[in-house]
């Protein structure tokens, strides 16, 4: 029985930070508010509309989020880049017969835009969920372990009843990752293929 595994999009399988940085700048210029568009891309991971939250009355983030969305196809996307190992750990899933599947909080047209320009071979995805809330489809695609640089990954494993595994490319360390109850943690996703060839056998044997 193959082993399929879950993966984090944002700061796990693609450094979106310039292109979301970008993205965050225009909105500012548009709606002529100041928006630390740094410190934005350095906590990577909750909904959008949280963060717009942090610079803008209630009553406007909805707004917001609407022409954030409008802006982001030809302003973010395009400039995405994959992260270090991130193909390589993809592969290691499939070349052994496993499936993939991207759960991520952003939203899914511009999930599956960044998938298809990185070229991960991935066979589905899913878009707009964000801590627990990404369990049932980790849950429904059976996976048996979830892929996230974010705490709230962690909890989205728990969630699907799938082995936490993350990578220290976001806003944590390894050691904050495994404070916060990581099963795996991991430096980068240049360490999962390793990791995944070793771990793979036992986990099919249970």
């Amino acid at each position: 029985m193959a082993t399929s595994v879950g993966f984090d999009l944002d700061m796990t399988l693609a450094d979106t930070r310039v292109g979301i940085a970008a993205v965050y700048d225009e909105l500012s210029a548009r709606l002529g508010v100041p928006i630390d568009s740094r410190a934005v891309v350095n906590r990577l991971g909750p909904p959008l509309e949280t963060e717009l939250a942090n610079w803008l009355p209630a009553e406007e983030v909805a707004a917001a989020a609407d022409l954030y969305r409008e802006i982001y196809p030809e302003v973010g996307v395009p400039v995405h880049v994959a992260m270090d190992g991130a193909h390589e750990a993809v592969e290691s899933v499939k070349s052994r017969g496993g499936r993939v599947i991207v759960v991520t909080g952003k939203n899914l047209r511009d999930a599956r835009s960044t998938v298809r320009l990185l070229g991960f071979d991935v066979d589905d995805v899913v878009g707009s969920v964000f801590g627990a809330d990404k369990g049932t489809a980790l849950s429904a695609f059976g996976a048996a372990a979830y892929v996230g640089d974010h705490v709230a990954d962690i909890e989205a494993a728990r969630a699907g009843g799938a082995v936490s595994v993350t990578v220290a490319t976001g806003p944590y360390t390894v050691g904050e990752l495994r404070e916060h109850g990581a099963d795996v943690a991991l430096g980068d996703l240049t360490e999962f293929a390793d990791w995944f060839a070793g771990w793979q056998p036992r986990h099919e044997l249970v």
